[in-house]
């Protein structure tokens, strides 16, 4: 996976490249998709949701830039496989998900393989989670019409906020960095993320 679909796709962050030698992708897939654990191609994981193809995990964890003493806010726990990869790349990794059972899901795996700097609660992700704020980065794994406010408020400065941004169908993968409270923003390429549904988001169909 690391050596046909990372790399060559412009993977080149080393931190990021171990952690994903360290983390075993088909420990966070039903075990009905488990022979398709490491395909170049999102699974359903339930509920509606999907574990997002490896390389757009990798994508999103290299545009965080994170060096290792951050604190991250994620949204949208889903399997847990991009929470444990982010827990190897910085300090504390605060998870909300929206779906109890996938959070439940995701706690124990996280907890039998040993990963311990994590902490999940299950909520409205479009609002973050203001109580542990700031952030020094955000990272969301459901596409949003529009950047939610609450994201922008809970960014440190000099954090950054990755989110899949557009219509329900197709989004833009977008950067955007908190400079003296300024916003810079950056549109990365072209994705396809399940809907964040949400006050801030999109509303349940």
């Amino acid at each position: 996976m690391i050596k046909t679909q990372l790399i060559p796709r412009g993977i080149s962050d080393s931190r990021v490249l171990d952690a994903f030698r360290n983390v075993e992708r088909h420990k966070f897939v039903p075990e009905e998709n488990i022979n398709s654990a490491y395909s170049d191609c999102p699974l359903p994981i339930g509920e509606g949701q999907t574990i997002s193809q490896p390389y757009i995990v990798a994508l999103m964890t290299q545009c965080l830039e994170l060096k290792g003493d951050e604190k991250i806010l994620e949204v949208g726990t889903g399997s847990g496989y991009q929470t444990a990869i982010l827990s190897l790349l910085c300090n504390k990794v605060y998870s909300v998900e929206r779906i109890k059972g996938l959070a439940e899901r995701a706690k124990r795996i996280l907890k039998e393989e040993g990963f311990n700097n994590i902490e999940i609660r299950v909520g409205d992700g479009s609002l973050g989670w203001v109580e542990s704020g700031p952030y020094d980065g955000i990272i969301v794994t459901a596409a949003s019409p529009s950047v939610p406010e609450s994201y922008l408020d809970q960014l440190a400065d000099g954090g950054k906020l990755v989110i899949p941004v557009g219509g329900r169908i197709s989004q833009s993968l977008s950067v955007l960095e908190k400079k003296e409270n300024k916003i810079l923003t950056h549109e990365v390429c072209g994705c396809v993320f399940v809907p964040l549904v949400g006050e801030k988001g999109w509303k349940e169909e």
